[in-house]
Order: C-alpha cells, then sequence, then structure tokens
C-alpha cells in the first residue's frame, strides 16, 4: 500500500555517500533500488552482473522483517556463493541484538551464509560498511543499537517516482521522528528505536517534499509509529499548511497516532489544514483489561467516539488497528465486539491482527526467557498466523476467528454504512470505496493482510523456499493462471457493486442528513447508552472511574 519507508532511508543514506565520494574521488558509487513486495527480483541477471565488474560493491537487504528474514536468506545465499558481500539489517536483527543473547532468533545462519549484519541505524554508518565491502574486507557484525543517532538535518527518506508508483496510494512515506515513550509489551519499535523520541526538522521536512514534488510526488506516509507524541508536531504542520496554502503544492498525508491525540488543542483543525486525509489509529481493543494486560495503558474507551467523531467531523478517513487474541478474548467475545464496533464507534476501516510475539518485544523475550513454546518458523511472524499459545482458545478458533473477523466487520451492509457515514462529513467516496474493496476481499482471496495485498501476484515456480520440492510448470502455470482469473473476477463484482453505492449515495439529497447510533454526539449520559462501555467488566470499571472524577472534581469547583 506504501512504499518502504526504510527502503527511501537507505537509498538517500546512499546517495548521500556517493555525492560525497566516500570511497575516494576515482570510485563512482552505483545504486539500485529494488523492493521485492511489488518488483521480481532477478538473482542470476544480478550476480552476472556483479562478476562483470569483478564482484566488486555489495547487496544490501534492507528494512528485514522477521517473517521475511527467510526470505532474505534466500536471496542473499547465492549472492554469498558467487563471492559477493551481502549485509542484512532491520527489525529483526536489530530486534533479535537488542532483547535476547545474540544469537537468538536463526542469527547464526545468517552468520553461517557469511552474511554481514547491520543492527540499527545507518544514520552516518552506511559509510563505514560500505569503504569494508569495497576493500573486501565487510565485518560480520555492524552493532549500533546502543548509539542511536540524531535524525536532525541528516539525509530524508526518498525514493525514486517509479517505485512509488507501483503502490496503491502512490505515496513517498517519511518518519518525522523516531522513538516511542509507551510500554506496550507486544511492540518492537520501543526496543529498537528506542523509548527517547527524535526527530526531523521543518526544514528536512520541507525539503523532502519540495523534493518529491519535483518528481510529481505529493502524497505522504508518515510513519512515524506515534505523530502526536512528536514534539514537532506543530512546526511540521505550520510548514506543511504554508507549503499547501501559500506555494500550492497538494500536499495529502497519512499518519499514525494514538487515541487521545484529539485532547491536544488544535492538533486534529491543524492535521486537516496540513493535508492530513487518512489517519492510522492503535484502538487495538475495546476491553480495557486487554489493553492493560499488554501495558497499552494510554488507551481510554471512554474516548474513543469523542476521538474517532472529531476526525470525522475534519472529513477524514480513520482507520483502526485492532489485535485478536488478548488474555479475555475468544470467538464468542471477538464476535461480540465487532458487532459493537460496527454499531457504536464511527471507525471506517478496521484492521485486524493477531496477539504475535515479533522478536524484539517485551512479549517474545518474556515467553523465551521462560521456555514458552513458539513456532519455529519466522515466516509466520507477521501478525496474520497464530506463533504461540492462547490461554483460553485453541490455536485453530484463534486462527479461525481472525479469518472470520473480515467477513464479520466488512459486510456489504456495513460497507453501505461505512459509505453513508462518509457522506454526512463530506469524506471523497471513491477514495473509501477503493479501501473498502482492499480490506473485504484481500485476506479472503489471497490469505495475507491487506496491507501486503496487491492487484496481482508476482509468482514463479523458480522460486518455492527452500527445502520444498520443485513443481512442475504444467501444475504451477494452470493452477496459477485459473485463480487469478477467479480473482479478477470477483474483484470486478465487487467493484461493480462499490460503484452503484456511491453513486446512488452522492445522488441522494438527504445524503448528508444521515444518522445512526456512532454519529450521535457525545454527551454526559453515554456510559448507560453504550454497549462498548457496559458489556465489560472493565469498561464498567472505567465509566465508573470517569464519573468519579466528574464528581469530584465539580466538588471542587463548587468549593
Amino acid at each position: 500500500m506504501s512504499p518502504s519507508n526504510s527502503l527511501a532511508s537507505i537509498y538517500s543514506i546512499a546517495a548521500d555517500c556517493a555525492e560525497r565520494q566516500v570511497l575516494g574521488p576515482d570510485i563512482a558509487i552505483d545504486i539500485v533500488v529494488m523492493d521485492e513486495i511489488n518488483t521480481r527480483i532477478g538473482v542470476p541477471a544480478l550476480i552476472e552482473r556483479f562478476r562483470r565488474h569483478g564482484n566488486f560493491g555489495c547487496v544490501a537487504l534492507v528494512g528485514v522483517q522477521s517473517n521475511q528474514y527467510p526470505r532474505a536468506l534466500d536471496i542473499g545465499r547465492p549472492f554469498r556463493a558467487a563471492g559477493i558481500a551481502v549485509s542484512i539489517g532491520g527489525f529483526h536483527v536489530s530486534g533479535c541484538l537488542s532483547m535476547l543473547d545474540g544469537h537468538a532468533v536463526d542469527l547464526d545462519a545468517c552468520r553461517n551464509i557469511g552474511i554481514a549484519i547491520f543492527a540499527g541505524e545507518a544514520e552516518g554508518r552506511l559509510e563505514i560498511m560500505l569503504r569494508d565491502a569495497a576493500a573486501g574486507q565487510i565485518k560480520p557484525l555492524y552493532n549500533f543499537m546502543n548509539d542511536l543517532p540524531s535524525i536532525d538535518g541528516t539525509p530524508t527518506p526518498f525514493l525514486p517516482k517509479r517505485h512509488i508508483m507501483r503502490t496503491l496510494g502512490q505515496s513517498a512515506s517519511f518518519d518525522a521522528g523516531r522513538g516511542c515513550p509507551y510500554q506496550c509489551s507486544f511492540c518492537t519499535i520501543i526496543n529498537v528505536q528506542g523509548r527517547k523520541s527524535r526527530y526531523r526538522s521543518p526544514d528536512d521536512i520541507e525539503q523532502l517534499v519540495r523534493l518529491n514534488f519535483a518528481q510529481g510526488v505529493s502524497s505522504f506516509f508518515i510513519t512515524d509509529d506515534n505523530f502526536a507524541r512528536n514534539k514537532e508536531w506543530e512546526s511540521i504542520f505550520d510548514r506543511l499548511i504554508d507549503l499547501r496554502e501559500s506555494d500550492r503544492i497538494p500536499i495529502r498525508l497519512l499518519i499514525q497516532v494514538d487515541t487521545l491525540c484529539h485532547k491536544i488543542p488544535n492538533f486534529i483543525e491543524k492535521a486537516k489544514r496540513a493535508g492530513v486525509t487518512k489517519v492510522f489509529i492503535g484502538l487495538e481493543n475495546i476491553n480495557p483489561d486487554n489493553l492493560a494486560a499488554v501495558k497499552k495503558r494510554q488507551n481510554k474507551i471512554t474516548e474513543y467516539r469523542k476521538m474517532l467523531l472529531a476526525w470525522k467531523a475534519q472529513g477524514i478517513v480513520t482507520f483502526a488497528g485492532y489485535i485478536l487474541g488478548f488474555p479475555a478474548d475468544t470467538p464468542a467475545t471477538i464476535r461480540r465486539d465487532i458487532a459493537i464496533i460496527q454499531q457504536e464507534l464511527p471507525v471506517d476501516l478496521l484492521e485486524f491482527f493477531i496477539l504475535t510475539p515479533l522478536p524484539g518485544s517485551e512479549d517474545h523475550q518474556t515467553l523465551w526467557k521462560n521456555g514458552v513454546a513458539m513456532s519455529p518458523d519466522l515466516n509466520i511472524y507477521d501478525t496474520e498466523h497464530v506463533c504461540t499459545a492462547h490461554s483460553v482458545m485453541s490455536s485453530k478458533e484463534w486462527r479461525d476467528i481472525y479469518h472470520e473477523a473480515w467477513s464479520l466487520y466488512y459486510t456489504p451492509t456495513h460497507m453501505k454504512t461505512l459509505l453513508r457515514r462518509a457522506a454526512v462529513n463530506g469524506v471523497p467516496l471513491l477514495n473509501l470505496a477503493k479501501y473498502l474493496l482492499t480490506f473485504s476481499t484481500t485476506d479472503r482471496l489471497e490469505q495475507v493482510h491487506p496491507l501486503q495485498g496487491g492487484i496481482l501476484r508476482l509468482k514463479h515456480p523458480s522460486e518455492r523456499r527452500l527445502g520444498l520440492p520443485q513443481e512442475s510448470a504444467w501444475i504451477f502455470w494452470p493452477r496459477f493462471l485459473g485463480g487469478t482469473i477467479k480473482k479478477q473476477a470477483i474483484l470486478a463484482g465487487m467493484i461493480a457493486w462499490l460503484l452503484v453505492w456511491v453513486f446512488a449515495i452522492a445522488r441522494d439529497p438527504n445524503a448528508r442528513s444521515y444518522k445512526d447510533l456512532a454519529l450521535m454526539p457525545v454527551g454526559n449520559d453515554d456510559d448507560e447508552k453504550f454497549d462498548l462501555v457496559t458489556k465489560t467488566a472493565g469498561g464498567r470499571t472505567a465509566a465508573a472511574h470517569i464519573k468519579k472524577v466528574a464528581a469530584l472534581t465539580g466538588a471542587v469547583g463548587r468549593s
């Protein structure tokens, strides 16, 4: 759905190294970018290219997450067999070195192949590895986890337009800040990027916006885990507002925020003026007991409706992450909670994830230290598969309710409701419909999360996982082509239905007067009206606490 920010960051850092001639004035640095999410990697052709240059250079496997680690090793093996230097960086190797013993999880497989591990961030450090690779002396480990750099004034993330245009939103990506002060136990951000936040300046942001606009790109995903806690948020928004209103750059933004951002004065209003059209919110769950169990105490379900309505009032599309598999979750409670969200929360797009002990998280470290069984197959550590046991649900129940959740939320009836709600506040219906198409079909058709989906799969029978038998082309291609045609037919039918709904709602003269429970203004007696706070013990406790605080502060005010 958007290009890799890690890839964009490394590209700009490498380009800066090339401009500064870090290998000397007589050696040019040629950078080739490939994103396997949307591009087939021709390994034999690349090896031949290296061979023509005496194997001078390096293959960098960038931003590798845990579920991508086995594939990254498979890509690296033939290069190493050909005598070409290979390095690997990203959240898996960095998270493992940060939280574990330096060998788990499967880091020795990387060492045995001879792939150099680059842990931490590359600003000011990439040239060290480049010089070693050029000298034929690349080291087994470059570990900068205890020395996180400032990012103010460093090269800003950038990718050439041809790579950006292969994504759904045709958006560039950049991080305005790194690090997070919260302590969510399932998160790897805090253990890889740290709990101390670091920021880019408004000048940095303006530079990257202008650089991208020069190549015809003005849509951006700000990848900060929580932009609302970036201390420079207002100065950055002010600069973006000026670029939009004075320089007429049609900036469009997707940002990620927490559930209390609406309490920051002017945050949402300035977000709208700065060009925010979509916002991702880490809702995670509507049971306070579940949130407390994973140290997500900053989420207050009593604020959910107020926060979502504030975004809705600005005509901004809301995405919300929702994790399945917290301690109190069962298939029945998950079905109940999804129904509550549909009826009572004005959220547009709900993204489901399985609670996963990702290497680099506190959850994984705790299970690892206690010897609790976790799946040895890193391919499935993608927040879409069950990787360890649940206290209540069986693995099959957990897996089944995850897939069922997509169809429970994205029913035809509810998608029509979402479009009607969008029309009330002037949300572009076709834009929302595009995402409804993706989120309602990808898990069903491709068995992957919508964020990893696309239009056409890039598959080839020669690229099966290491150790699996090769498949006959006579079997592979008929099945692949037949499945592709079937999927495209289903997508075409869904597109037709969505367009019918969009045009019917757009022509409805009463569209802006549509009302339902989720769109009701927040009042003082909400606790008794909404299942959101009455169906769980944690919800009732949270509501009672709010009333108690209100009563006490009211009494103090009167005295």
